[in-house]
Formats: C-alpha cells, structure tokens, sequence
C-alpha cells in the first residue's frame, strides 16, 4: 500500500509541477534536490544498520516520510504551495528514503538462503511494478477531478499502514563482524581529550570508508560496480526527458501518461512472475548483461514512437527486463559479500550511485531542454524549404512536432545502455565473479 500511495503521490506532483513550468529541468532540479543528501545518507546508513538493525530504520524512514506529505498537504490546501517547498522537502525526506532503502536491500539476506536470493529480488521487482499498474492509472484518472489535494492523502494513510505493519513485523539483526567491533575499541582511562577525539573521528572515517575500500580491492566487484553505475547512470539520463517527452508530444495528456506507466507494470510484473518461477540463470552475470541489451533494444524502439500504439508495446518489453537485470545484479552483490558486510558495502554502492545520480539530475533535464530547443532551431526551423539529408533523416526519425528533441536524446541514451550490455559480455572478471560465487 505505501509503495501504492507513494508512486500516485509521485506521479500527481510531476503532473502538478508540469503543469506550473513545462520545464525538463524544473523536474530535474525536484530530482536533484532530492539526490543531494541521499550521499551523505549512503554513508553513515551502513553503520546505521550495523548498529540499530534494518527494522529500526525502515520504520524511520516512512516516520519522516508521512511527515513530508502532512507539510506538502497542507501547504498545497491552504493555497501556498510553491515550487520551491518541493525541493526543500525533498531534499529533508530522501535522506532518511534512502537509509531505509539500504536497510531493506541488507534485510533481504538475513531472511532469505543464499539460493534463493534471485527469487527473493524478482518478487520485489513484482511488488515494485505491481504499483506501476495500479498508481499511476488511478492518479491519472483521479488527478483531473481532485488534483493533488485529493492525492497526498492516500499516500499518507498508507503510510501509516505501512509502519503499523513494520512495527510487529520481525527481522532479524546482523552479527557485527570483527572489523567493526575492532574500529570501536574504547579509548584507554586516562587518554588526552585530544588523543581519544582524534582517533574516534579515525575510526568513524574507518567505518564510513570501509565498503568502498573492500569493493575497490577486489577485481571483482569493482568491475561490477563500473558496469552498473554506468549503465544506470545512463538509464537516468533517460529517465529525465521520459515525462516530458510523453507530455509534450500528448498535450500534456495524463491519461496517456498512466497508461504508458501501466504498461510499464504489466510488462515488469511478467518479468518478475516468470523470473520467480524460472529461478534465473545459474550465471547471475548473464541475467544481468541480457537485462541491460533488452532493456536498450526496447527503449530505442519506445523513443523512436510518437503514439500509443508504439509506446505501450515498447514499454511493455522494456519493463520486461528489469526484474532480471536488477534481481540478478543484486543476487551477485549478496553472494560475493558476506553477511556480517553487506550493510557497509551497499552502502558504499549506494554512494558511488548517489553522487552519479546527482550530476545526473543536474544534467539530463538542461541537456533536454537544449536539445529539444536545438531541433526545433536547427533540425525544423531550419530546414525550410530545402532539408539536408542529416535535417531530413532526424525529420524521418523524430518527426517535427514537440518533444522531438527529447527523443532523439532518450534514444541516445537508449543506445548507451545497449552499449555497456554488450561491453560487458567482453569482461572476463564478471564470469570470474560466477565463479567466485560457487566457492
């Protein structure tokens, strides 16, 4: 229910700030505000979860989230809401969003056999896109009538649903493993102040740095972790003109918008139900780079549509893939981590991620915006009366109207995405990494 909530609260605040500006990068800078205390969250949420365990933190993280959504609520009921209070409260919830994101990928492992942790994954990649079905169809249809005042509260009493239902929920603690408790050795009776401050900042900085430095000596899982990165960060370049590009070539048309998202879910939940019966392949690196090239096949194919008929088809397959690229992605973190790590080591990944999403989100909405403003000048505009080849191939591709722009940069992206699937399959250290596994 909250992941319900959540995802109709998202989509009616992209309807509400498009509305506002029909700006790419007003939406970017929702996204960056967002991102920016998410490193700092990513940090210290290892030691977080080694220290008060992964229930703790996921109740927090809805706590602060419903109080996020009472401030927005209330502001937009009593007619003050402004674009400005999106980003500030954006950026006061997702710190503690992302904590508890950590927190549930770390508890996965300590419920589930290690066998089974690509089935375990693939059913939250259906719950995920379980939502994706039913959100934004229902905000869709819903915001019309009541707007964003009549939206906000759903999401708020799931959430309350949601921490009601944590709370007598039980999930076990990690056992800290002997670098940790070595880093927190008390500092001897009679140390100077100065002495014992000093080496407490020593051994924080220790434990804050620790999973980067584990996954960076290892082959390894630093060639995993370029892999991913890489490929999500252009996967989110992506993700930046996604509803713009709908909405302007629509006419804003949020109905069109829910039906793409539903298409989404439905594809994401085929994935995910297959995958769970299936089990994925025994080589969780190739369930990850067949993943990757699906998922760029199919959004080239959805960026070069300019309607439904194109569109649902090519998001059903793109979502097709999700659940096993992620779910087999995560299965090789588990499997190469031990237990006793995975709370500093995921959160070490969730750094590299947060700093890359941040310049992301920075840059995928302008890069957008100026593409969008460079086809209609130099693509449409200029082409009259006689079109070059290349004016006259991007005019065949993308067509003249709004949002051509945008979608000759997703499908760049698109592109990109293919690219580090297909690179991948060229690196020797992910098979080493499925070997790793089986030992």
């Amino acid at each position: 229910m909250a992941a319900i909530g959540g995802r109709m609260a998202d989509f009616a605040i992209t309807l509400w700030v498009w509305d506002q500006t029909g700006s790419a990068t007003a939406l970017a800078l929702w996204g960056f505000f967002y991102e920016l205390p998410r490193i700092v969250a990513s940090l210290f949420s290892g030691i977080l979860i080694d220290r008060v365990g992964c229930k703790a933190l996921m109740i927090l993280e809805r706590v602060a989230t419903a109080s996020s959504t009472l401030v927005l609520l209330v502001l937009y009921l009593s007619g003050h809401l402004a674009i400005g209070h999106l980003y500030v409260l954006a950026f006061a919830q997702s710190g503690f969003e992302k904590c508890g994101w950590i927190a549930y990928q770390s508890s996965v492992a300590l419920i589930v056999a290690p066998p089974n942790y690509t089935r375990a994954n693939s059913m939250g990649s259906l719950v995920g896109y379980g939502t994706s079905i039913v959100a934004p169809a229902a905000a869709g249809m819903l915001y019309p009538m009541v707007g964003l005042g009549g939206i906000l509260p759903i999401h708020l009493a799931a959430l309350l649903m949601a921490i009601a239902v944590l709370a007598a929920l039980p999930i076990p603690r990690p056992e800290p493993d002997a670098s940790f408790s070595q880093t927190h050795k008390p500092t001897a009776p009679g140390a100077k102040r100065e002495t014992a401050l000093v080496t407490q900042l020593q051994a924080l900085w220790a434990d804050v740095t620790f999973g980067i430095r584990y996954v960076w000596r290892s082959h390894h899982l630093r060639t995993l972790l370029i892999v991913t990165v890489s490929f999500w960060f252009i996967h989110g370049l992506s993700g930046m003109v996604y509803d713009p590009m709908i909405l302007s070539r629509t006419n804003s048309d949020s109905a069109a918008l829910g039906a793409i998202s539903t298409a989404s879910g439905i594809g994401g939940i085929t994935g995910a139900i297959a995958l769970t019966v299936w089990g994925g392949f025994r080589q969780n690196h190739k369930g990850l780079l067949l993943g990757m090239i699906g998922a760029g096949l199919a959004k080239i194919g959805f960026g070069l549509g300019r309607g439904l008929p194109v569109w649902l088809p090519a998001q059903f397959c793109s979502s097709l893939n999700f659940p096993l690229l992620g779910a087999s992605e995560s299965a090789l973190w588990m499997t190469a981590t031990p237990l006793s790590l995975q709370g500093r080591v995921f959160a070490a990944r969730a750094v590299v991620d947060d700093i890359l999403d941040m310049v992301m989100v920075l840059s995928g909405g302008v890069l957008g915006d100026a593409l969008e403003a460079w086809f209609r000048q130099q693509v449409v505009e200029s082409a009259t009366p006689s079109p070059s080849g290349w004016q006259s191939l991007l005019m065949a591709l993308f067509g003249t109207g709004a949002g051509a722009g945008f979608a000759l940069f997703y499908v760049g992206c698109a592109g990109g995405m293919l690219l580090v699937g297909i690179i991948g399959f060229r690196l020797p250290q992910l098979r080493l990494l499925r070997k790793t596994e089986a030992v």
